[in-house]
């Protein structure tokens, strides 16, 4: 037995040691563009590229007015907002009509009420789509209906995009925490993030690592329509992240950038939040494919559940590999302290994180298989079109 803890606990060191060093090294190579390096620069409108900002929305009644009303107060003169009412059954077709009709004259926004969802298309990516279709900017740029964006975020991108020669730029968002329930899952869901997408690799144009986030993703019209937009990703659920595999297998410039609260959101609302959220995300990271839920579901357990088992089930030196693998589980959790408002201390609660989001990737597959689908905000999309549209 002590000769499995030893081969257990060494896979289980050798593993969290190298994804610690792999991002202490590349993290700090991705830019803060909140820092007074990237400060706005007042210019001429007639040097201002133009931009639209592209939100789609769907029962978003709670956020959606706060969203378009910072939209509205932005720190740039060129740039147009493109609110779309994505087949809503509450107020946000009326919230978005009233907002524009009180509105100072000459404002940027426009509305788009989509009445019908046509065959082959997933609502977000549709609406998405429409929209860009009515765009007139140089550059788009895709949010969502609840995310708030202070006024010089759009020079601040610019900047850094101009200094890159970049023709698509994620900004990472701070995500607004109210409880520590949510606190505890975001810090496991970024620590996952360490695993599954390195943020420093996306500038290079040899490794496969791409970037995309629903919060804020600006590309070029021209890229945008040279990649197929969101037309090639119209029943893709994971759209933000493929419209960013899409441009950096193009070849493409891809950057991405923190901002701390340059654009905020509040991500989950509580379990139940978190819930819906992952029940119609999981199985679509995992392809659809039940040997992938399986498979992730085990190596969570090993790799983020494991060191903390194997501390007390081991005994003596056989505790050692796994000592080490909890000392990279809290330094991961220590880097992540400084770019998000998360303490350290949350490192104590990443088992519970792991068990929780081994929970629900069960929950998100054995929901799709028996419905044949899944219900995303009052749709029903069958699982056979959502596996055949995956790109």
């Amino acid at each position: 037995m002590i000769h499995l803890f030893w081969i257990a606990g060494g896979i289980l060191a050798l593993v969290w040691v190298g994804r610690l060093l792999d991002a202490a090294l590349g993290m700090p190579s991705v830019p803060d563009i909140s820092r007074p390096k990237w400060a706005p620069q007042q210019e001429t409108s007639t040097n201002q590229p133009r931009i639209s900002i592209i939100v789609p929305a769907r029962n978003e009644e709670q956020d959606i007015a706060a969203t378009l009303q910072r939209l509205l107060t932005l720190d740039y003169e060129h740039y147009e907002v493109i609110a779309v009412n994505d087949r809503s059954t509450d107020r946000t077709g009326a919230i978005m009509d009233q907002i524009a009709a009180q509105a100072p004259s000459g404002h940027p926004l426009r509305v788009i009420h989509i009445a019908d969802l046509p065959p082959g298309w997933l609502g977000k990516p549709h609406a998405m789509w429409t929209a860009s279709q009515q765009a007139t900017g140089d550059w788009l740029v895709f949010t969502d209906a609840d995310v708030l964006f202070k006024p010089d975020v759009l020079r601040r991108v610019l900047a850094y995009a101009a200094s890159q020669a970049a023709d698509h730029v994620v900004l990472f968002p701070q995500m607004i925490m109210h409880t520590p329930g949510e606190r505890m899952m975001i810090a496991f869901f970024q620590t996952m993030f360490v695993f599954g997408h390195r943020p420093w690799k996306v500038a290079d144009p040899k490794a496969k690592d791409h970037m995309g986030v629903g919060a804020f993703n600006m590309v070029r019209r021209d890229v945008y329509n040279a990649v197929g937009g969101f037309q090639t990703l119209r029943m893709e659920i994971l759209d933000d992240m493929k419209l960013g595999k899409l441009v950096k297998e193009a070849g493409y410039v891809q950057r991405c950038v923190f901002g701390r609260d340059l654009i905020s959101i509040r991500w989950i609302r509580g379990t139940l939040g978190l819930i819906e959220n992952m029940s119609k995300n999981s199985f679509a990271v995992l392809s659809f494919q039940p040997w992938r839920v399986l498979g992730s579901c085990f190596l969570l357990a090993f790799l983020h559940v494991g060191p903390f088992l194997g501390i007390w089930l081991a005994h003596g030196w056989a505790r050692l590999p796994f000592a080490i693998a909890l000392a990279c589980v809290f330094g991961v959790y220590v880097g992540m302290s400084w770019k998000s408002p998360i303490p350290p201390y949350y490192f104590i609660f990443h088992p519970i994180g792991a068990a929780a989001s081994i929970y629900v990737i069960l929950q998100s597959m054995l929901l799709a298989i028996t419905r044949g689908g899944i219900v995303w905000r009052g749709t029903f999309y069958p699982l056979q079109e959502l596996r055949e549209g995956m790109k």
